[in-house]
């Protein structure tokens, strides 16, 4: 559904991927750098910037919690391979 005041709903700007959103913002901030809108589309547009930015900035959050839990959970095994490798190499050089 969208509100009378916005051009796109938030259900809408859910089912856009992060490159999209990305886009679209970038697409926004520029029509809105460029100038020549009525007041009534300038704000439009700023406020599904808003929407946007806040969308994507929340996807890369939840890319960035799930990279640190991927991190924790085999951190342990990454060590101990970093660990193999370094008496690796000092026992080949």
């Amino acid at each position: 559904m969208t509100d009378s005041n916005s051009g796109s709903s938030i259900e809408e700007l859910g089912e856009l991927t992060f490159e999209q959103a990305l886009e679209r913002l970038d697409n926004t901030v520029q029509a809105l750098e460029s100038g020549g809108l009525s007041l009534e589309e300038a704000t439009r547009l700023y406020e599904e910037g808003i929407g946007l930015a806040r969308l994507c900035s929340e996807t890369l959050a939840s890319a960035e919690l799930r990279i640190t839990r991927i991190r924790t959970a085999h951190g342990e095994q990454m060590r101990f391979l970093a660990e193999d490798s370094t008496d690796y190499e000092a026992t080949v050089c």
